[in-house]
């Protein structure tokens, strides 16, 4: 089924947009609705109406405020999955400071780089965590937290106290909102995103989580994410939907225990998640309220998807999009989705597959993915260096496009499909292998848990594929396995994909939203090889 909303849309951005204020107070006053549900391990809950949620933004907000945080100021918001991150978040919006999202797993001097780089004006965060980062913070004059500690502002008690709050008048392309993201090299990157972006995240919200007033979503990204900000809060708050938070390790049965009693309605998880909750007994829990599942960040492989629609009912529904671009690519929720396939270009922007100059590849080529520019929903650029902005926009015979550094392919109905990084490509004796194909060929095993694929080098080919593989519970890692495992690739996949190399292990190293992390294994590889 194709999808046709692009061809009508019309994007409508407003002069003005506060999200505490058009999106929040907007809903506070429209109903008693819940926005956000919040669970963690030890069983504690808590529950939020819109209501509740711009009382409380307003009287941080205003405590912020009298600590000597303004318009503009960029804050470090250092939290775990804790209702105060998003009391947090929308309290810097309202008053027009510049959130600056992070995971409590960074280290003090990874805190310490983001503070000075972004020179810093207050940090949020739990009073537990504060030894942890505190050399990072040495500049830094404004602090709260959450609970008690010497010297910072108690979050209780400014949510305690009734302010008056100067709500900040945000044009569209004021700075907004501050992610920090990785690449290949170098330090982290500041992505800084504008009024206008935050308003164009309902967008993704309407037509891809299909989220609609009292929908309950949870989405499983951790905070310091782009991700959390499109399915976590910008995207389900514009729409009137209601977050589930949980606060806590993953565990597949806990998270099927979790869907089933608050009644959730809306499920994002990375294919990697999806992969381990199939594995269980998912019949033993109700899940007659989910109506919807999602996924993003990572390939799906045809595999999962399919076990999930067997025990679920549901297909999965993917997306495209990075912390610099917002969702770009969409499967909308009218659809009939592709497995493996990242949908169509989103409602209001255009992705191209492109070669280096820039120059649009014919269908079923591997190619650059690209935005073709200007667009709403991209970063006002990267912070403190213009350069690389320029360096990843291409100027192509079409006009401008901003190169994501992802390899990908359109089919001919529009489709795109994720092949990789361009650093994750193996070039073995001159063939381009993507690894997702074969990770995709392994996981089809009934053998493989899980699996990552990544280029190992070698003196003949230079490069050659290497597959580490999770075994499933109670099979042996042998020699005879590796043989069959190589030989179920070369059957599914073409020939010169299949790993000359299998190696198992306990488990994959993964990122803090479970997304599997090719490139420490590409890297060990690569530092053994020197080290011979």
């Amino acid at each position: 089924m194709k999808q046709t909303l692009g061809d009508d849309f019309q994007w409508d951005i407003p002069e003005t947009f506060n999200f505490a204020v058009d999106v929040v107070d907007r809903w506070a006053a429209q109903n008693e609705n819940l926005c956000l549900i919040w669970e963690n391990a030890a069983g504690e809950r808590r529950e939020y109406s819109y209501r509740h949620m711009s009382l409380l933004t307003k009287r941080l907000g205003a405590a912020m405020q009298s600590a000597g945080i303004g318009k503009g100021d960029r804050v470090l918001i250092v939290m775990p999955r804790i209702p105060e991150w998003q009391i947090a978040m929308v309290a810097a919006l309202r008053i027009g400071a510049i959130p600056i999202p992070c995971i409590e797993m960074l280290t003090a001097g990874e805190i310490g780089y983001r503070a000075q780089d972004a020179e810093v004006k207050g940090v949020i965060c739990r009073a537990e965590h504060i030894d942890h980062i505190l050399d990072g913070l040495e500049d830094v004059p404004v602090r709260f937290c959450v609970g008690q500690r010497e010297d910072w502002h108690s979050i209780g008690d400014a949510l305690e106290q009734a302010q008056s709050v100067e709500d900040a008048v945000m044009m569209a392309e004021d700075p907004a909102l501050l992610y920090y993201t990785s690449g290949s090299t170098g330090y982290p990157k500041g992505v800084l995103h504008s009024a206008r972006s935050l308003y164009t995240w309902r967008f993704s919200a309407r037509h891809w989580l299909d989220v609609k007033p009292g929908d309950r979503i949870w989405c499983t990204a951790d905070t310091g994410w782009s991700k959390a900000g499109t399915s976590i809060l910008f995207g389900p708050w514009s729409e009137g939907g209601c977050a589930f938070f949980y606060d806590g390790p993953f565990d597949p049965r806990e998270r099927l225990r979790l869907l089933a009693d608050n009644h959730v309605t809306i499920y994002c998880a990375p294919a990697t998640e999806l992969n381990r909750v199939v594995q269980e007994d998912v019949d033993l829990y109700d899940l007659s309220a989910l109506r919807r599942t999602v996924s993003a960040g990572e390939a799906m492989n045809p595999a999962v998807a399919a076990q999930w629609k067997a025990v679920s009912g549901l297909d999965v529904y993917e997306a495209y999009g990075q912390t610099e671009t917002l969702m770009t690519a969409l499967t909308l929720k009218d659809t009939s989705p592709r497995v493996g396939s990242m949908g169509k270009s989103a409602p209001g922007s255009e992705l191209a597959i492109v070669d280096d100059s820039g120059a649009q590849v014919p269908n079923g080529q591997v190619g650059r993915i690209a935005l073709r520019l200007p667009n709403p929903q991209m970063m006002l650029g990267y912070w403190k260096a213009p350069e690389k902005l320029e360096q990843a926009t291409l100027n192509g015979p079409d006009g401008p496009v901003f190169d994501t550094g992802d390899l990908g392919v359109q089919d001919d109905d529009g489709f795109f499909w994720y092949q990789s990084r361009s650093d994750d490509v193996i070039n073995s004796a001159g063939y381009r292998i993507g690894p997702t194909e074969v990770e995709n060929a392994l996981l089809q095993h009934a053998n493989v848990l899980e699996c990552a694929v990544v280029a190992s080098p070698d003196d003949d080919r230079g490069e050659v594929v290497k597959a580490f593989v999770v075994v499933k519970r109670d099979v042996l890692e042998t020699e005879t396995l590796k043989k069959d495992l190589q030989s179920h690739v070369k059957q599914i996949a073409s020939p010169y994909k299949y790993p000359r190399q299998v190696e198992f292990v306990s488990q994959l190293p993964k990122g803090p939203t479970g997304k599997i992390l090719r490139r420490v294994l590409r890297d060990q590889e690569f530092a053994k090889r020197v080290s011979q």
